[in-house]
């Protein structure tokens, strides 16, 4: 585990190096804006579309050998854009191409890679994996963007680009010596191509499992309310400091900077979680809706800084019960369709919520737009909450009859 995440740091390092630098690649190529918006949509489409086949075939495939064929071919597509880049060969048309064959990849590499994680500790542990996986991400987040202007003003885009494809590489070399503990999915053997359903009709199971299992189903809405109506911070509280604030970038550049800190330290608490659970994810998202609305009344710069903190602490807590819950509750030979149903869902949100909130800001302002969308998120919680307790308090109650059966057996049906 210890490899995993040194690996796995390298690797995030180095895709923020790339993402820090990906857009301003885009502009001096085409000169637009709506371009750039264009390369992030092809990159995003596979999971739209493909996720739920590439979840299947992470069931069905050998975990370890799947995870590090896709971070090889991830390396080697971030290299043949270096060397496009180091020789001014790459077009709009290459880059687009590039991305779309990134996002196809990363539809089984997502999945592979955080379930081979999961394996390498024992199943009471995997929240706290979880929790040090989300560590991991925001330490590289932060080591890659700082690494990102010192490598390019020296050695140029390409070497982001380059450096990325090492930490693939680098990755991929090291998955062959980890050892899943005994049991898990990636330690047992390959299953028997003949015995295995076809395609269609494992996606299927997917499906009709996570639609059937009502906690994900809640825990699908919570993430949705709040990824349309909340946490797009890198856009609400960019306009609340440069707009009612009067702050520049340096100041947004500090909000930002405490965003990220509240990230790591929320990470550090959801490493600690031994049982998490959807309605854990709730009050949190609820919380952190509430932050958000005093967040927008904010009068200055420093209450916003005291504010922002809690908020992004809040946020990282949630987001590791959630994905325990999500990596945990399906059973082992589902869990890939289940992140796959997922991925498509996420993306849906990803695409509609900053448009969405958007709209919100023109008609609201940043100030209306902070406050009604949290009071919104705290709101549909709250209420989902209540739903969900009426309906418990109102099961059917079940009495022997004289026969010894149970009576009300048509009740009990409608419940279950």
């Amino acid at each position: 585990m210890r490899w995993w995440s040194v690996a796995n740091f390298v690797s995030n390092a180095g895709t923020w190096m790339q993402l820090t630098v990906q857009n301003l690649l885009v502009l001096q190529i085409t000169g637009s804006a709506a371009a750039t918006g264009l390369s992030m949509s092809v990159q995003a489409a596979p999971a739209l579309f493909v996720s739920l086949l590439g979840g299947t075939a992470v069931d069905r495939w050998p975990r370890k050998p799947t995870a590090a064929v896709s971070q090889a071919l991830l390396g080697g597509i971030a290299l043949v854009t270096a060397v496009l880049v180091a020789v001014d060969r790459l077009d709009m048309t290459s880059l687009l191409a590039l991305a779309a064959v990134t996002g196809l990849i990363a539809t089984v590499d997502g999945p592979a890679c955080a379930l081979l994680g999961n394996d390498l500790v024992p199943v009471e542990d995997v929240p706290s994996a979880i929790g040090v996986g989300a560590l991991v991400h925001n330490a590289g987040r932060l080591v890659g963007a700082a690494l990102a202007g010192v490598t390019v003003g020296f050695l140029g885009t390409a070497a982001a680009y380059g450096a990325n494809a090492l930490s693939f590489l680098f990755v991929a070399s090291v998955i062959p010596f980890l050892r899943p503990v005994r049991g898990t999915a990636a330690a047992r053997p390959t299953p028997v191509a003949g015995r295995t359903p076809p395609p269609h009709r494992g996606v299927r199971e997917g499906l009709v499992f996570f639609a059937r299992r009502r906690r994900l189903v809640a825990l699908a809405g919570i993430t949705g309310v709040s990824a349309v109506f909340g946490r797009n911070y890198g856009l609400t509280l960019a306009v609340l400091v440069s707009g009612p604030l009067a702050g520049g970038a340096g100041s947004f550049g500090t909000v930002s900077t405490v965003l990220a800190a509240g990230g790591i330290v929320g990470a550090v608490l959801g490493a600690r979680l031994r049982r998490p659970s959807v309605r854990l994810v709730g009050c949190l998202a609820a919380v952190g809706g509430l932050l958000q609305a005093a967040a927008g009344l904010s009068p200055s710069l420093a209450v916003l800084l005291v504010l922002v903190l809690p908020m992004a602490v809040v946020e990282s807590v949630s987001d590791t019960a959630g994905t325990a819950v999500l990596q945990t509750d399906p059973p082992a030979r589902l869990r890939g369709r289940v992140l796959g149903v997922w991925s498509s869902v996420g993306t849906v949100w990803s695409l509609g919520g900053p448009p969405a909130l958007g709209l919100l800001m023109e008609l609201a302002g940043a100030r209306g737009a902070l406050v009604l969308g949290g009071l919104v998120v705290a709101a549909t919680i709250g209420a989902g909450h209540l739903v969900r307790t009426r309906r418990t308090t109102e099961a059917p109650v079940l009495l022997p009859s004289l026969d010894g059966d149970v009576t009300g057996r048509g009740a009990l049906s409608t419940a279950a």
